[in-house]
């Protein structure tokens, strides 16, 4: 599970903890900016280029909450669009039609969430290109914004299919509004430059989070400069954190990231990652188990499906009794997979030829043993 993404190197990453001993000797919180920040921002640069200005926050829920608060203040527009099954945080205008924690715990979209807080929300269908030309159609000069994750996380791992991102950068521009990608967890996770640097299209602000605190609690929101310079001080938007870019979050960041741009080092944990999903589909074809196994750089999940999983209805149609019993299959045999069949498995360079054994001797057990 690896902390549902963040820990790419693995649990206690010796260099990490080495470095965080160091800057927990020199303070836990200034409350004002440090070099560190401009360490990591300019170390986030070079991976995604797009990001031309960084701001640093405690959370992904707060990335994407003050990007959305930016991209309504560029564009002058209040309605947003977003997809059935994307999950960017708790914040009340956003907790629509989410996937995830709220979809496995059976919960409403949620109680405390007053329908004005969502009254400018709109939600479009993943992999559907239609279902947003129709809202644009609809509302043509009040859409502010599309938020997207590219490679979606939270309702398993679903792929973008062919076009698909590349349409919505080109109807974002036709109509004047923002794109932005939500890249919290696919940020160095299916690509070292994120969703942007694998599929090639280029949001206008990006958000991010897990990797880039090495373990510990972060978010980021950025991207054109023109857009990001609305932020306070700079500009009137205003957004503030007593803990935002704190030196310890900072430190980690710095540490993983540079572990990251060590030659073959992400590479090796993609190549875990394709590993372990061949052989869950061996297995299960062994079996005669009807699944999906999705996979993308760092990250995959398994579907008890026939068919393919591309959006909200195909994931939320998958077995759950079946997840439910593979899961308790694998915790008994000492595998902690993501206890959700809406979650994503993430690997780690901790990973290796041994625990991969384990895994698929488990897998194959839980498919011989369960209905």
């Amino acid at each position: 599970m690896m902390s549902w993404g963040p820990l790419i190197l693995g649990h206690a990453f010796p260099a990490v903890v080495e470095a965080l001993r160091d800057a927990v000797g020199r303070g836990t919180s200034y409350g004002a900016p440090t070099v560190l920040e401009l360490d990591l921002a300019r170390l986030v640069r070079r991976f995604m280029p797009a990001l031309e200005m960084v701001r640093f926050v405690n959370s992904g829920t707060e990335a994407t909450m003050s990007a959305l608060r930016l991209a309504r203040a560029f564009t002058g527009r209040a309605k947003i669009v977003k997809f059935e099954g994307c999950y960017h945080g708790h914040a009340d205008l956003l907790l629509v039609k989410v996937g995830s924690g709220v979809a496995t715990l059976g919960l409403p979209d949620s109680p405390g969430v007053p329908e004005a807080a969502v009254a400018d929300t709109l939600v479009a269908t993943f992999n559907d290109l239609g279902s947003v030309e129709r809202l644009f159609g609809e509302f043509p000069d009040d859409i502010a914004v599309v938020i997207v994750e590219p490679v979606v996380g939270n309702m398993g791992v679903v792929l973008p299919a062919n076009g698909f991102l590349e349409g919505l950068r080109a109807l974002t521009r036709e109509h004047g509004a923002l794109l932005i990608f939500d890249e919290v967890m696919t940020g160095f996770r299916v690509h070292p430059g994120g969703a942007q640097g694998l599929t090639g299209v280029t949001p206008d602000l990006t958000t991010l989070g897990k990797v880039i605190g090495g373990g510990l609690p972060v978010g980021a929101y950025g991207g054109r400069r023109d857009i990001m310079e609305l932020v306070a001080p700079a500009g009137p938007v205003y957004q503030a954190g007593t803990l935002s870019g704190n030196p310890l979050a900072m430190t980690a960041g710095i540490v993983t990231l540079k572990e990251l741009e060590r030659p073959g080092r992400w590479d090796g944990v993609a190549r875990t990652a394709a590993d372990l999903a061949g052989r869950l589909r061996r297995a299960a074809a062994e079996a005669g188990r009807a699944v999906q196994v999705n996979q993308i750089g760092t990250m995959l999940c398994l579907f008890f499906s026939d068919r393919p999983v591309t959006d909200w209805s195909s994931a939320s149609a998958c077995d759950g009794a079946a997840f439910s019993r593979f899961f308790g299959h694998l915790l008994d045999a000492g595998i902690y997979w993501v206890p959700s069949r809406f979650e994503t498995v993430f690997l780690s360079a901790a990973h290796g030829d041994a625990e991969l054994d384990v895994t698929e001797a488990a897998v194959r057990a839980a498919f011989s043993q369960s209905g």
